[in-house]
């Protein structure tokens, strides 16, 4: 790579850093915010722990006759 193309594959790179910048300021975005990821996680997590409380006896009677069907 040569100078020349290396400088512009730099003035590239920070041309995107600014526009990036500049686009989470006009959205609005904060650092602090949770991510979606985050949220997904916990929403999916208390939905199992609300189905293992509510059906957990049978899930596990549903479980155990499906093994027992698998196995010789």
């Amino acid at each position: 790579m040569t100078r020349a193309s290396s400088r512009t594959a730099r003035e590239r790179l920070s041309l995107w850093a600014v526009l990036a910048r500049r686009t989470r300021a006009a959205r609005g975005d904060e650092r602090g915010d949770v991510p979606g990821w985050v949220l997904v996680t916990l929403m999916t997590a208390g939905l199992v722990t609300a189905l293992w409380i509510l059906a957990g006896d049978t899930l596990s009677d549903v479980f155990s006759e499906a093994i027992k069907n698998v196995t010789p």
